[in-house]
């Protein structure tokens, strides 16, 4: 078993005594350990049933299952489909984690992108409570699956744009799905490529911000798509405590440089200097965040980016690096 699955399947329990009831609109902490979920004896043989996309629900009540179907069948039914002749964008923002800092996240940065992409009506949130809202179908693998296959009937792949936003913890064989003690999986980017490919969806800008990251952009960089990582296929990222707003990136890139007039590129950069700068002033080990646009993407990129807003918007939450905040706890409060 590799290190950092190593380090994923050893995340320590939180107290007992913090999970005997949960508040309305507070999430479900996480008090056990994170699961093997692959099958096999081998490293090669596990690699490939994790490239499955394992997903484990346990104890979890029909009328939980039932009300969540039915929130995510309603969210997806209110998404407008696209209008003939013209390059609509899609939005997917989804948490993949129930610490609550993912979930504020996905929220705003489906804001964000929505406003930037003039998505209004084409965006789609999945985030579970965060401990001041709970309006939203939960984020996992399941969910997103779906909401794929649903978005891309909606979409004309020739001219259309999917824009996905995902936050939560991550290794090197993909992100970490962890909902409390019930729900737990593994997204691969070989199934993230599947789910894409089957739904017809050619055109995309897939930003992913967790920690190894950078392990999707072999995968599923392609002529026509524009993919922006919070972090190497090797490194951490950082942020993600669960009293956050924002994570380093998802701050430095949705907050901050996409509420700039300029373009994604050049947002991009700005974002990796600015998550460079808190991470030295942290001394943590840099997360170098990657970027890469096709071809394709660069000629489709203008037509929704010219619905940007003209006049930036203030950042809104508290920074995810505060020097006179910033504690061992947040250093090591690794995605």
């Amino acid at each position: 078993m590799s290190g950092v699955l190593a380090a994923l399947l050893a995340v320590p329990a939180v107290s007992q005594s913090s999970a005997q009831s949960t508040p309305a609109n507070q999430p479900p902490p996480h008090t056990l350990p994170y699961p093997d979920l692959a099958s096999g004896t081998t490293e090669a043989e596990r690699r490939r049933s994790y490239e499955l996309s394992p997903e484990l629900h346990r104890g979890v009540s029909p009328a939980a299952i039932r009300a969540q179907a039915r929130k995510l069948d309603a969210a997806l039914g209110a998404l407008q489909p696209q209008t003939p002749g013209t390059t609509d964008a899609f939005v997917i923002s989804i948490a993949l984690d129930s610490d609550p800092v993912f979930a504020r996240e996905a929220r705003e940065a489906a804001k964000v992108l929505g406003q930037r992409y003039g998505a209004e009506g084409r965006t789609l949130v999945l985030a579970g409570p965060d401990g001041a809202r709970d309006d939203a179908p939960q984020g996992s693998i399941t969910a997103l699956l779906l909401a794929l296959a649903h978005v891309g009937s909606l979409m004309d792949g020739k001219e259309d744009v999917l824009v996905l936003y995902t936050t939560s913890h991550g290794a090197d064989i993909g992100l970490a799905y962890h909902y409390g003690d019930s729900g737990y999986g593994i997204l691969s980017p070989v199934r993230l490529k599947a789910a894409l490919e089957e739904a017809g969806i050619r055109r995309r800008v897939l930003i992913i911000s967790a920690c190894y990251s950078g392990v999707f952009v072999p995968h599923l960089a392609s002529p026509d798509t524009a993919i922006l990582t919070a972090a190497a296929s090797t490194r951490s990222s950082f942020g993600c405590v669960a009293e956050n707003d924002w994570t380093f990136y998802g701050d430095a890139l949705i907050n901050r440089a996409l509420r700039q007039p300029v373009g994604l590129e050049d947002a991009a950069r700005k974002a990796v200097t600015d998550v460079a700068e808190w991470e030295s002033k942290a001394r943590v080990l840099a997360s170098l965040p990657q970027t890469s646009i096709g071809a394709g993407a660069r000629q489709w990129l203008p037509q929704i980016e010219a619905r940007m807003p003209r006049i930036a918007s203030a950042p809104v939450g508290r920074p995810a690096f505060d020097p006179a905040q910033f504690t061992q706890a947040a250093r090591t409060g690794q995605k």
